[in-house]
């Protein structure tokens, strides 16, 4: 089988607190207006992407799927062929301004309530970061679901909100249930389970053309996990070092694995796509190339899982560093 690594066409999302930022500070060429997502990797009914080099050029992410089956997102994600369903959603967002306070369900309760929808655990690699740029994950204190709702209702929420203050390079581990919101200053990159329900809890008074968008108060509160009081920021852990290259563990989960992998001026990373897992890769700083694909920041391909084996260079006289995402059994 023919397969080589992936580029994609990314699909553009212009909600409210979105900006220009995807311009200017990642040089990505945009369509006028406010553009706050770039679903770099997807394969949803919201958005899909599409492949843009190679002899799969021009099929969406889901034919490709239907075409290639488990030799595209591997064996640890049988699951996901039964569901057909492509598992995961790579997103870069621009937070001009404050995504609203919100949580995401699990996949019990969205299958209960959102129809085929699957719930969402993501996870945040922040890329750049203004002065004083913090988010919001968990509660500042412990509380009930009816001392919340009282909250809301009163307008008195922000004494509940744990702010954590957020700078480029951190990570942010955010499983279902979470409370939490991306406010403004911040670019990120996101690595999800494909979905995209969202229960807003409070959307900071705001409106677009004239129009609030809903809340989901009674869902949001279901879901709460109301004990996750005070959770700090994810800490890489060294998972490996050798001839130029580091691996740090990001985040680990059910539903993927991320890691951060640093490559010195002229180092190699050699992996094998197997069979049983997908590869993502995400050029964050400087440039790589994967096997003959090259990529710049910010740029991620989909390495499929019976590619085989595969080579990650960094070609240039300065350091690389890149996000590799894989599912694990």
């Amino acid at each position: 089988m023919d397969l080589y690594p992936l580029l994609f066409t990314p699909v553009l999302k212009d909600y409210i607190w979105g900006g220009r930022n995807l311009e200017t500070k990642l040089g990505r060429p945009l369509p006028p207006g406010i553009i706050a997502e770039s679903w770099e990797i997807a394969a949803h009914p919201d958005g899909e992407s599409v492949v843009e080099n190679g002899r799969f050029a021009g099929q969406t992410l889901t034919a490709l799927h239907q075409q290639l089956g488990l030799a595209l997102i591997g064996s640890h994600n049988e699951w996901a062929q039964q569901r057909q369903k492509f598992p995961l959603l790579i997103k870069l967002l621009d937070a001009n301004d404050a995504l609203s306070v919100q949580v995401h369900p699990n996949d019990d309760y969205a299958l209960a309530n959102e129809g085929n929808e699957l719930g969402k655990t993501e996870m945040w690699v922040v890329l750049q970061a203004e002065p004083d740029a913090a988010v919001i994950l968990g509660l500042s204190r412990q509380t009930t679901a009816a001392e919340f709702r009282a909250a809301v209702q009163a307008g008195n929420l922000d004494a509940f909100l744990h702010r954590l203050p957020v700078r480029a390079g951190d990570v942010v581990c955010v499983p279902s249930g979470s409370l939490h919101a991306i406010l403004s200053g911040l670019l990120i990159a996101e690595i999800q389970q494909n979905s995209n329900t969202t229960y807003r809890v409070f959307d900071w008074n705001r409106s677009k053309d004239g129009q609030t968008r809903p809340l989901h108060i009674d869902k949001a509160l279901d879901v709460i996990n109301f004990n996750q009081v005070q959770p700090d920021l994810c800490r890489p852990a060294l998972v490996a070092e050798t001839d130029g290259v580091r691996r740090f563990r990001l985040c680990h989960n059910n539903y993927f694995v991320t890691e951060r992998v640093e490559l010195a001026a002229g180092a190699v990373y050699n992996g094998i796509c197997d069979g049983r897992s997908l590869e993502i890769w995400g050029v964050v700083d400087g440039s790589a190339a994967i096997n003959d694909v090259g990529l710049t920041a910010v740029r991620f391909a989909l390495l499929p899982a019976a590619l085989g084996r595969f080579a990650v260079t960094n070609p240039a006289n300065s350091p690389a560093t890149l996000l590799r995402t894989y599912v694990a059994a």
